[in-house]
């Protein structure tokens, strides 16, 4: 899955450890998840669409091999 996070997180100016403490995780999870090593669950991916005001398929984008 890709996603466009961290220029969603630019837009809001905020680092990653923001972010992490406003969606109830860690750093790291942040960076995972903008480098595309961890796919996030249902909430956590709820919770990030709505700080930044924009729906999941905004910030989070299926690739082929997501539906292998």
């Amino acid at each position: 899955m890709k996603n466009n996070l961290r220029v969603e997180r630019a837009i809001l100016n905020v680092s990653q450890q923001e972010l992490a403490d406003k969606v109830g995780v860690t750093r790291a999870t942040i960076n995972a998840i903008e480098k595309g090593k961890y796919a996030p669950s249902g909430t956590v991916l709820l919770k990030i669409a709505s700080i930044c005001g924009k729906r999941v398929e905004d910030i989070f984008i299926l690739e082929e091999k997501d539906w292998n």
